[in-house]
């Protein structure tokens, strides 16, 4: 890294320790920074040349075209500025993500100004500046609200900070850009990728006081242990893809999982048991079977060093197994 691009960083980094972090921030002078774009330094070497040869030459309409042309750009930096000055923007808590995906940020840009605001670009702060091509662009209207959505990909799994993001307006003219900086305070929790491919899950445990023949599950992730549908059976513990076969042959016969069967075991997924030894590939084969176990309406527990989950079934249950995945 060259001294320049270090010395870059750590004013950066000092600038950015300085603010506070916050699910909502309301724009004010102390926080809404503006400059000229190239288009404005363009023109106020433009204006410079106008005058220089009005001067030279005594050109009264040259005269005129100048300070009409600045007069311009003074009142369009007026308007630029507060176009985004009194601006509030709210952060909805970003929902879990796998990794290598993408997180939607739900953000929300109010305002209690009479008059509408148009061309507000929202967008996640790089390392090495933000081009507008990454931002999105939406206008708010008069005494009301309207959402935005940015989107930003975490590096790896586990429990994240949201980055700083920014908002910025080029309105109306283009010469000054009025941005702020903004640091939010909820965090994203980062779910391990699932393996593309896992092997089947593992065969449940006899629990205590029960034979040890229990269901399985087999490679297309199907139950072994099956019977006939009775009235009355959840539809979750219908085998589809067995009914979807009797009906593609003409037959209308369902069969349901075997309860009784299911009751009399104890699926554990272990760590240990993974058969694999690197531990990002153990945690997203765990991911894989988690999903699969909860996709099937099956009761599952989990083991990881140091921490053991109970068995159950449900979303909160799959969250809180998903959980200690990323924090493992």
């Amino acid at each position: 890294m060259s001294p320049l691009r270090a010395l870059r960083q750590r004013v950066r980094r000092w600038f950015l320790d300085r603010l506070p972090r916050s699910d909502t921030l309301t724009l004010q002078q102390r926080n809404v920074y503006i400059l000229p774009t190239r288009a404005g330094w363009m023109l106020a070497i433009t204006l410079l040349l106008l005058l220089v040869g009005s001067i030279n030459y005594q050109l009264n309409l040259g005269y005129l075209l100048t300070f009409l042309l600045a007069g311009s750009a003074v009142v369009g930096m007026h308007i630029c500025h507060g176009n985004l000055r009194g601006l509030t923007l709210h952060l909805t808590p970003p929902a879990p993500v796998h990794a290598g995906q993408a997180a939607l940020l739900d953000l929300r840009l109010a305002s209690e100004r009479e008059r509408a605001r148009h061309g507000i670009g929202l967008g996640v702060l790089a390392d090495s500046g933000l081009a507008d091509t990454h931002l999105g662009w939406a206008d708010v209207p008069a005494q009301g609200s309207t959402p935005v959505q940015v989107a930003w990909a975490p590096p790896r799994r586990g429990v994240h900070p949201l980055p700083a993001l920014t908002a910025l307006t080029l309105y109306p003219l283009g010469t000054f850009r009025v941005w702020t900086v903004w640091r939010p305070a909820a965090q994203l929790l980062v779910y391990p990728a699932p393996e593309a491919h896992p092997p089947p899950l593992p065969p449940g445990q006899p629990q205590p006081g029960h034979a040890t023949h229990s269901a399985r599950v087999q490679a297309t992730g199907e139950f072994d242990g099956v019977r006939a549908y009775r009235r009355g059976d959840p539809q979750k513990n219908i085998v589809w893809k067995k009914a979807a076969q009797a009906f593609a042959a003409g037959r209308d016969d369902l069969v349901s999982r075997d309860a009784l069967s299911s009751q009399r075991q104890q699926l554990w997924l272990d760590f240990a048991q993974t058969g694999t030894h690197e531990v990002e590939a153990r945690l997203s084969r765990l991911t894989a079977w988690v999903l699969m176990a909860e996709r099937l309406g099956l009761d599952y527990g989990l083991r990881l060093p140091g921490r053991e989950i109970a068995p159950d079934q449900g979303a909160a249950h799959k969250a809180r197994c998903l959980e200690a995945l990323a924090l493992q």
